[in-house]
This record gives structure tokens, C-alpha cells and sequence, in this order.
């Protein structure tokens, strides 16, 4: 039997739409600055995705202004986290905006942003890259009981984007069967994968940079896509490195080891304006007043 059989058999019962808060594991580590680095592997494998990659082949503008794309994308992640009334809209938001998104391959087949399998893949490959950067990023990996509960939290962001409850896994040991059987016998070493790879390994300027600073913004940012092209082809899976003919030697696991144990160290040392993106911030620093406002009132003379 395979894993997408097992899934269809064993679908778990989805709680109801709500934004996450204060006490969830999506809230403490989604917004931290080094989710750009370490969300590299996500994207790569939902460019491999057939439907996606016609998608985005057909859609993004990941090619042309890879700034922008990027900025919107983290913006929108830390919207649905964080967002509080405006995380559900922003699930919403991004579902209407995706429903106009179908295309028609070169061999004729037709793609549909929100069709049920590719939709529910975008999420899933976040819960991988969330899981797979604890052995690098955190000072510990995760045991499989925290595996489970962050699978929990998937669960409710599933719900969240009204991913149907077929595409999912009833437990964490169920999805890394059912991901493993999807990226063995599904992911294809698609052209907008390896564009990808490119534009991440030597991101463009921005549009609006004055051309004469543009050899500026090369070599200041090349070290950058250095580093997120490497931490992204090493946490990405074997079979798919594979696939892309990507290679990665035992040297490579050593390196990425140590810069993840750097980086697990120094983060947690930063001030928290520092440490994590704007929207997760004021979201973290607003829920401390509520906490103190409600302190405040428990004390007051009746």
C-alpha cells in the first residue's frame, strides 16, 4: 500500500478556523529572522511539483523582481501567523488571488492553482522544512512527541487555507511516509526549480535600484545567495537533490552542521526587535500589553 492509500484511509478530524496566539510553537519560531534561510527547501520542492511549477512558471514573478517576490511572500506568512482578526482574511485572501491562477502546460495539461493536491503541498513542505531545520538551526532536533505537536499546528493552519482533509496525514509518522512516497514517486526535476536555484544563488536588484548601483548590489548581496543556495540544496531531501543533479559530499554536512550551530547559538542572543520580522514583533510585543492590561483589571477594587 502506499503512502497517498494510507493518507485516503486514515484523514484526520480538522479543529475549527482560528488564528494562531501566544503558546504555539507556529508563534515562537515562524517568525524569526532565520526563516528566510531556512525556508529555502520549501519553495525548491514546490517548484518541483508539477502543477506548481506550471503555476509559477506561468504566473510569478519570482524571475524578474525576486526582491519583491519574496518580501510579499514573507509578508504574507507572517500575516497568516500573526495577524490575529487578519490571519484568517490574509488565508483568504491568498486562496481568491490563487483561484485565477490555472495554466496549460506545453503537453496540454491543465493546472489549477487550487487544486487540492498542489494547494495542500505548498503547506506540507513547510511542515518538512520546519522539522528538517531543527537538526540544523536549533540547539536540539526535535523529539518525535514535539514532531507530533507541531504536526498539530499544521493540522490548524491546514484548516486555516480550507485544505481538504483527504490531502492530509493523520499523524506525523503518517505524513514523513506520505512525504517521502511524494517526492520519490511525484516531485519531477522541473525548469522553474533549477531557475530557482539560479535566482537564489545570485539574486537581481530590485526594480527600483538606480542602475549605476547595481554592481554594488551584486557584490554585496552574492555572499547572501551563497548561503541560501547552500543551507537550501542541504536541507532539501537526497532523492530530490538527486533528481535536480544536485550534489552534496560529506564535507557539505559538516559545513551546514557548523554554520547551523552557529547560527542556533547567536539568534536567541539578539534583542527580540532584532530577532524576529516586524509583523512577528509588534504581534509578540502587543500580546505582552493585553497580558498586562488584563493584570491590570484582575487587581482593580470592586
Amino acid at each position: 500500500m502506499t503512502a497517498s492509500v494510507e493518507v485516503e484511509s486514515r484523514t484526520p478530524t480538522l479543529p475549527e478556523r482560528r488564528a494562531f496566539g501566544p503558546g504555539t510553537r507556529m508563534w515562537e519560531e515562524t517568525g524569526l529572522v532565520t526563516f528566510s534561510l531556512t525556508a529555502g527547501s520549501a519553495f525548491l520542492l514546490q517548484t518541483m511539483e508539477p502543477t506548481i511549477s506550471a503555476v509559477v512558471d506561468a504566473h510569478s514573478t519570482f524571475r524578474t523582481d525576486p526582491v519583491g517576490r519574496a518580501v510579499r511572500s514573507l509578508s504574507a506568512v507572517m500575516t497568516w501567523t500573526y495577524g490575529g482578526p487578519e490571519a484568517l482574511a490574509e488565508t483568504e485572501r491568498l486562496r481568491a488571488m490563487h483561484a485565477s491562477l490555472n495554466t496549460t502546460d506545453a503537453a496540454g495539461v491543465k493546472h489549477r492553482a487550487l487544486s487540492s493536491g498542489p494547494w495542500a503541498w505548498v503547506l506540507h513542505t513547510g511542515t518538512f522544512a520546519f522539522s528538517e531545520n531543527a537538526r540544523y538551526f536549533a540547539k536540539r532536533p526535535l523529539t518525535p512527541q514535539e514532531k507530533q505537536e507541531y504536526y498539530h499546528e499544521t493540522l490548524q493552519l491546514m484548516r486555516n487555507f480550507s485544505v481538504p482533509p483527504k490531502e492530509l496525514p493523520a499523524t506525523y509518522a503518517d505524513f514523513e511516509k506520505f512525504f517521502a512516497d511524494q517526492v520519490e514517486n511525484h516531485l519531477v526535476a522541473t525548469q522553474t526549480a533549477h531557475d530557482y536555484l539560479r535566482v537564489i544563488r545570485s539574486v537581481g536588484a530590485p526594480q527600483q535600484l538606480p542602475r549605476f548601483l547595481r554592481p554594488v548590489w551584486r557584490r554585496a548581496v552574492a555572499p547572501i545567495g551563497a548561503l541560501q543556495y547552500f543551507v537550501t540544496v542541504g536541507t532539501t531531501p537526497e532523492a530530490a537533490r538527486r533528481k535536480l543533479g544536485l550534489t552534496w559530499s560529506e564535507s557539505d554536512e559538516r559545513k551546514l552542521r557548523a554554520i547551523g550551530w552557529v547560527i542556533a547559538r547567536m539568534v536567541p542572543l539578539l534583542p527580540e526587535r532584532l530577532r524576529y520580522f516586524p509583523i512577528a514583533y509588534e504581534a509578540r510585543k502587543l500580546e505582552r500589553d493585553r497580558a498586562r492590561l488584563q493584570k491590570v483589571i484582575a487587581k482593580r477594587p470592586i
